[in-house]
């Protein structure tokens, strides 16, 4: 939705109030009448059950093609363009269409801007949740790897997954519910634009791995060099908090600016990003990691023999070149070292 006040929003408001809400919307419905006897009453057979629905306001004669074949029909929906009303106004036409080619032999189909605005967040939507499956999963086993542990990317993956959900609920409660509209400069309330929640989750998701890993990589390190679970996590957030805390006030800043723009879908994306930032890094990350990888202790960090045995080291702490350097210095020791120092005086005397 354009802002108050520019050409855009003013003539959309015009229109709106002049002829209604769905002639900024329109629905483009074609007849394909090529393998139909009577290709010119298909057409009005479709103009008349048009009319006859209740959400249609009003309904244009046919449009035949040079053949005479093809037919096209303008429905003006009572319901804006973005409203449920409008989208089972589509559903229900193109549900006509199967008795239509029975009476006739035609099909029926919708077209038009907002008929593919409808199908692509239909197809957003359905896409969603193998969508949230695929980068959740694949953060499961690139933790696993990275950790070697089975708890640690659990954790990770429960604050990413309410991280997501605290982001797209403030989203919803301010452009769709209304709440604090004044404070941000909401002028109209909407569902939010079916992009949004892909976008947002591949965003989320980065910010959130980002400082998952850059704090608990430090406390597998402590830990896997000999300090105590609890030693670990309170020396792994005192080199990480300061880091992260700088990044998050940074990236929150940035995000608040979008904010001063006057397209609504520039608003909620910055809205969305802001809080996610502040929600991720300063309650998920900097209070209940710390918190749960203190009451887990060793748990934490353990990861069942069968499993250790298949899966890969990728060794990100150099844990391998520590233990090959102190092997390499015993064995240098017990052996009077390669480069032991030998007495001149005591050389000439022999």
């Amino acid at each position: 939705m354009a802002s108050p006040g520019s050409s855009e929003r003013i003539a959309y408001d015009t229109i709106t109030q002049g002829f209604g809400d769905g002639y900024n919307g329109p629905l483009t419905v074609v007849v394909d009448a090529r393998d139909s006897e009577a290709p010119k009453a298909a057409a009005e057979d479709a103009v008349t059950q048009l009319g006859k629905m209740p959400d249609v306001a009003t309904v244009r004669p046919a449009v035949f093609n040079g053949s005479g074949d093809v037919a096209l029909i303008s429905a003006v929906p009572k319901s804006s363009p973005s409203s449920q009303d409008t989208v089972d106004l589509v559903s229900a036409i193109r549900d006509r269409g199967a008795a239509l080619h029975d009476d006739t032999g035609a099909e029926l189909m919708v077209t038009g801007t907002t008929a593919v605005n409808i199908d692509v967040s239909a197809k957003l939507g359905d896409a969603l949740i193998p969508y949230l499956a695929v980068v959740v999963g694949l953060a499961l086993v690139l933790l696993l790897l990275v950790f070697r542990s089975i708890l640690v990317p659990l954790k990770a993956a429960l604050g990413f997954l309410l991280s997501v959900v605290a982001t797209l609920g403030v989203v919803v409660a301010v452009f769709q519910w209304g709440w604090l509209a004044d404070v941000f400069g909401v002028s109209q309330t909407a569902p939010i634009m079916s992009v949004l929640p892909i976008f947002m989750i591949g965003v989320v998701f980065g910010l959130a791995m980002d400082s998952e890993v850059f704090l608990v990589t430090r406390m597998r390190e402590e830990y896997v060099h000999g300090a105590e679970p609890t030693e670990a996590v309170v020396s792994g957030f005192r080199h990480g908090a300061r880091v992260v805390t700088a990044a998050a006030v940074i990236m929150i800043s940035v995000f608040a600016g979008f904010l001063l723009d006057d397209v609504a879908l520039i608003k909620s994306i910055g809205l969305g990003l802001a809080s996610a930032v502040l929600f991720d890094a300063f309650v998920v990350r900097m209070t209940l990691v710390p918190a749960v990888m203190a009451l887990l202790g060793r748990r934490a960090w353990a990861l069942p023999a069968w499993l250790d045995r298949i899966m890969p080291n990728v060794d990100v702490e150099g844990e391998k070149l520590r233990h090959l350097l102190a092997e390499t210095a015993d064995a240098d020791e017990a052996g009077g070292g390669p480069h032991e120092p030998v007495s001149v005086s005591a050389a000439g005397k022999g």
